[in-house]
């Protein structure tokens, strides 16, 4: 709605279908490193594969499926948990801290500015983009709940200064601790690193286990939460008539159950025929960064054309901050490329099917009493009454 009203349909339906891919695409990243998690824990006998990432969408569906409170309340708690763990797993890894530890990875000499706190040079800066922003990918999706919230207004600015605030302290305790502790190079391909940083030796200790089970929890929550705001973004492209309108159909207890059911089928099927976590991720951010960069946007051309118009929230930092989050989202989505240029022409083809697809059908059957429309509405005719 927000980028509707500064770039048009065009730019709502590239907005809204960009955070769509990341939704759909991370929840399948998570699966896969939800299934190393369980398979380094013996649990039930599993290893990483298709039945447990089945067993999670089921699960984690059906209970947003039984209602909206009753998965906030799941994904709060299990949260918590989460959080407690990083906590844990820090107070843990500190005894082993070692400055030496965080840049161990052998320098590649043949790259340009390589060095031991930079082995792979400048270009390795550029190329870590997508992984840095793992541990904030998501944080978008507080402002999804807005249709169920109360006092959105005033509840949802709190709510995403606190989550990012939180973040950036969990990022750099837990990237610090796990580097420090055992080492950049032994973890940098691990599936479950928080754990590996805990056992030197590779043998499970009391601790680990714990750390193992709560980080767990942590994958778990961001699963869970990740799944909410792909059905809300859904339902929302839906009703406005982007997507097909059956997608927003709700069940008695207000679920869009189609918008939770399409994206957790296709992403069990991506995570089982891939297999491939750092892929989907790669597929997501991708899909991310080109939100970021449209959102951006929107704000500076919001600021500038209407300077007026009502706020109640605004940017700290105003079209700077803007200017400078379109500009790193810009570096983001080409870093993509720099990563793995196959799951960026992947995720392009995508969307270029998606554009097709809208310009070819859909933006002709936008829903006239969406909010996204009815919005865009008033403000033609508020500038056709300042007009005359």
């Amino acid at each position: 709605g927000f980028a509707r009203r500064a770039l048009g349909p065009w730019g709502g339906f590239l907005t809204g279908t960009a955070i769509l891919i990341e939704y759909v695409l991370a929840p399948a990243a998570i699966v896969i490193f939800i299934g190393d998690y369980v398979e380094s824990l013996g649990l039930f006998g599993l290893e990483s594969g298709w039945p447990v990432y089945l067993a999670c969408f089921a699960i984690f569906l059906g209970i947003h499926l039984w209602g909206v409170g009753e998965a906030l309340r799941f994904s709060f708690v299990v949260t918590g948990i989460a959080v407690v763990a990083l906590i844990v797993f820090a107070l843990a890894a500190l005894p082993d801290f070692s400055f030496g530890s965080l840049d161990d990875i052998p320098v590649d000499t043949s790259a340009s500015g390589s060095n031991s706190w930079l082995p792979f040079g400048l270009l390795g800066i550029w190329a870590a983009f997508p992984f840095g922003m793992w541990f904030f990918l998501g944080v978008e999706g507080v402002p999804l709940a807005a249709e169920e919230t109360r006092e959105p207004a005033r509840t949802l600015p709190k709510a995403i200064r606190w989550s990012m605030a939180i973040l950036v302290v969990l990022a750099v305790v837990t990237f610090f601790a796990a580097a420090g502790a055992r080492g950049s190079n032994a973890i940098q391909e691990a599936g479950n690193p928080l754990v590996e940083a805990l056992q030197p030796d590779g043998e499970a200790t009391t601790l680990s286990r714990i750390v193992n089970y709560a980080g767990l929890a942590g994958l778990v929550a961001s699963f869970f939460s990740l799944i909410y705001a792909g059905s809300r973004q859904l339902f929302a492209l839906s009703r406005a008539g982007y997507l097909p309108r059956f997608l927003s159909l709700t069940s008695r207890r207000k679920a869009p159950y189609l918008g939770l059911l399409v994206p957790g089928t296709v992403g069990f099927l991506l995570a089982a025929v891939s297999g491939d976590g750092a892929r989907m991720l790669n597929i997501a951010v991708f899909g991310a960064t080109i939100s970021y960069a449209l959102m951006s946007l929107s704000h500076i051309v919001l600021r500038r054309r209407e300077p007026e118009l009502p706020r109640p929230y605004r940017t700290p930092g105003g079209v700077l901050t803007s200017s400078v989050a379109l500009v790193l989202a810009c570096a983001a989505l080409v870093a993509t490329f720099l990563v793995d240029v196959t799951a960026a022409f992947i995720a392009l083809v995508v969307y270029a099917v998606a554009v097709a697809y809208f310009g070819l059908y859909s933006r002709k059957r936008l829903v006239a009493k969406a909010p996204e429309e009815e919005f865009a509405a008033l403000a033609a005719a508020e500038a056709e009454l300042a007009r005359d």
